[in-house]
């Protein structure tokens, strides 16, 4: 009787351990794309305890969270989205997201074959204009003019601006790696642990041969190096070389 009594204790004891876990909550990091473009400034609720977020220029973000909890996704221009937060995701503390740009119905224009119709021509833009980043916005405000230019210099924040740049571009090169090859290759062929993929994705695009092959979209000279790569990543893992 004694012996039953004790181990109906523990049943209980463990029955509200396993409770309170699954109720645990922690700030769970993620990253919002669209084909491979980070989205910056979407809307994330935690519709269950109410908490929201929203995504910076890199598409990443961060949020409290549990195991189970529902998050919504949602913007102007794209398709709203709600996702489950699963075991593993919950366990790894980072998920990944991919929103459907909205599709607007035009109607049927008839356009001259031999017109040049273009946002240029039309004036929505001026002719010739560079198409920038946010980063390199940020960099081209800071030195649009002379006073800011040698201002930004002497205070450093025109070097930070120039480092955001490079960290956006090779931002861009891994979400677009992200989609090359999916986690078994990685796992099964590569042999890298899954807990490091996203690791070994960055050590991938600072290989400036491997960036190109990514720039050109050229998969087969990509799948050449990122064998090379993985041989390499691995033996400093394990052997610190």
């Amino acid at each position: 009787m004694k012996n039953n009594i004790t181990l109906l204790i523990i049943f209980l004891f463990f029955a509200q351990f396993l409770s309170a876990q699954a109720g645990l909550e922690k700030w769970v990091k993620g990253q919002i794309m669209s084909e491979a473009i980070p989205l910056e400034g979407i809307n994330i609720i935690n519709t269950s305890s109410k908490i929201n977020s929203i995504s910076d220029q890199y598409g990443n973000f961060s949020i409290v969270a549990k195991e189970g909890d529902v998050l919504s996704f949602s913007a102007a221009d794209y398709e709203s989205l709600r996702k489950i937060i699963n075991k593993q995701e919950f366990k790894l503390g980072s998920i990944v997201v991919n929103m459907t740009a909205t599709s607007v119905e035009l109607k049927e224009v008839i356009i001259n074959g031999n017109s040049e119709i273009s946002a240029e021509n039309l004036g929505i833009i001026p002719r010739g204009q560079i198409k920038l980043t946010p980063a390199e916005r940020k960099v081209y405000t800071a030195t649009s003019t002379p006073t800011d230019a040698l201002l930004n210099y002497f205070s450093g924040r025109t070097k930070m601006l120039k480092k955001e740049v490079e960290l956006e571009k090779k931002e861009v090169l891994r979400a677009k790696l992200e989609y090359l090859f999916e986690d078994k290759y990685y796992i099964e062929t590569l042999k890298i642990p899954e807990e490091l993929i996203k690791g070994f994705q960055y050590y991938c695009v600072e290989d400036a041969g491997f960036a190109s092959s990514l720039q050109s979209k050229n998969k087969t000279m990509s799948m050449f190096l990122i064998v090379g790569l993985a041989s390499n990543y691995n033996q400093k893992r394990v052997y610190g070389k």
